[in-house]
């Protein structure tokens, strides 16, 4: 990072911010709702992804989307280090 760039972590994201995941728009064969929660996992924070999570779920969009292969949001990212508290989210909101 350049010396007069300060780093900022942990900013504010605005609620239109993160709606924006909402119109990511996948360039295959993959479902719009399971590409709009990968874009949104791999975007976003833990706090910010609830967030996302209550508007995607607004929206009409579906949590059980699958891919092809008959893999859902959670069997994607399941082996991944930091999913836990992602899948958490999303298994509350399935409910």
């Amino acid at each position: 990072m350049r010396k007069d760039k300060k780093q900022v972590i942990g900013e504010e994201i605005s609620d239109e911010q993160i709606k924006l995941f909402l119109a990511v728009e996948p360039a295959d064969d993959t479902p719009p709702s399971l590409h709009k929660l990968i874009k949104a996992y791999r975007g976003l924070r833990v706090d910010d992804f609830e967030r996302f999570i209550g508007f995607f779920v607004e929206a009409g969009y579906d949590l059980n989307a699958k891919d092809a292969k008959g893999n859902d949001f959670v069997a994607l990212i399941r082996d991944q280090r930091q999913a836990a508290p992602y899948i958490e989210i999303v298994e509350a909101a399935r409910r």
